[in-house]
């Protein structure tokens, strides 16, 4: 199996890198500098980059990277950046036989409207769509389309990890504990990211069960979660999408 490892770029964005031995694949390189420096360091040949979506702070770093290594690029199909050769959508297959990995693709629209996630040995690279402990902000897609994303991503293996884009983890923590404070697993949480951060750690991976325990954005339907958010918002939420709504304008003025 590759080790995946981050790599800090801008404020609080992680490029994710695969690697084996001799080769590396590098996921959402927002800046070429920091993964080709350990690419240089590490003496490894890159075999391919994956985008999951077009924002600048995860593809700004193809062009760079391509100086360097002629490798293809994997993209989102409904997305237009610079650089990408191998367009993907749902149900394809992205095979990088120099690190013996195989990922599927799954769409997930609401972040960006053509987000995409890559999913393969038990590993989950979601770009801004699930966070650790929260979510992307809606800025193309509707309310909809992100629950139905996260509940796709939701009903994943319990044990996958989950690579995200950010270090958000504590922020997203202090918001969920408002609007799920009875939950006992939430505040676990709390304690193990803290310990985490202060020793200069990642929060990431995290897991799909973690993120079914403790990420409000995943637990729409939780009775508690809908109290609370109802008497946020001060009126009856009908169904499990009119509490995602209410919840992610709740966070995004938190």
């Amino acid at each position: 199996m590759p080790t995946i490892l981050p790599l800090p770029a801008f404020r609080d964005n992680y490029i994710w890198v695969i690697r084996n031995q001799r080769h590396a694949v590098v996921v959402d390189p927002g800046d070429a500098a920091p993964a080709l420096d350990y690419l240089r360091a590490e003496n490894l040949t890159l075999a391919a980059i994956l985008n999951t979506h077009h924002h600048a702070d995860h593809v700004g770093g193809n062009a760079g990277l391509l100086r360097e290594f002629a490798v293809p690029v994997y993209g989102p199909r409904n997305e237009v950046i610079a650089n990408v050769s191998n367009p993907v959508g749902e149900g394809d297959t992205v095979s990088v036989p120099e690190i013996a990995l195989q990922f599927s693709v799954l769409d997930i629209p609401g972040h960006t409207l053509g987000h995409v996630a890559y999913y393969g040995a038990n590993a989950l690279f979601c770009g801004d769509t699930l966070f650790a402990c929260g979510c992307g902000r809606l800025f193309e897609g509707t309310a909809a389309q992100m629950h139905a994303s996260l509940q796709k991503l939701g009903a994943l293996p319990g044990d996958t990890a989950v690579y995200c884009g950010h270090e958000y983890t504590l922020a997203n923590i202090e918001f969920a504990i408002q609007a799920d404070g009875g939950n006992a697993a939430l505040q676990a949480r709390k304690t193990a990211a803290r310990q985490l951060r202060d020793r200069g750690l990642p929060t990431l991976p995290s897991s799909i069960a973690l993120e079914n325990a403790t990420n409000p954005f995943l637990r729409c339907a939780a009775p508690g979660i809908v109290r609370t958010t109802e008497k946020h918002v001060g009126q009856p939420l009908p169904d499990p999408v009119s509490v995602f709504a209410a919840l992610r304008e709740w966070k995004n003025n938190f």
